[in-house]
């Protein structure tokens, strides 16, 4: 498990896929707010002029020297749901965010949101 003080520091390093392929940079952690753990990353890619921030799960992650290595290949991670370097994950949009990654989507019991960034 990757504890959230830990994570922090890695803002801006590289964020590799499961064969080491750099796929861009960390820019943000978010956390299951039921559990208050890492749950998931924005990384930073795209062409200088237009960049934006893909979501991947940090479930099997591995931090290294200046690296967080996600448990998943870098064309998965480029095509997952994005959203603008200055914008925010709207609570409608976490369910597909879960979902590209197959991943089951339980919003809280007073149907409160799953991710909180940090």
């Amino acid at each position: 498990m990757i504890e959230i003080a830990d994570i922090r520091e890695w803002r801006e390093h590289d964020v590799t896929d499961t064969d080491g392929k750099k796929i861009g940079t960390l820019e943000s952690i978010y956390v299951d707010t039921a559990t208050d753990q890492p749950s998931f990353a924005t990384v930073t890619v795209g062409l200088p002029t237009r960049h934006r921030l893909v979501f991947v799960p940090l479930a099997g992650a591995q931090v290294g020297p200046g690296y967080l290595k996600v448990a998943f290949a870098k064309a998965t991670v480029k095509d997952a749901p994005a959203i603008d370097t200055d914008g925010e994950l709207l609570a409608g949009q976490e369910p597909e965010v879960f979902a590209y990654y197959r991943l089951e989507y339980l919003p809280g019991a007073g149907g409160e949101r799953r991710l909180a960034r940090r």
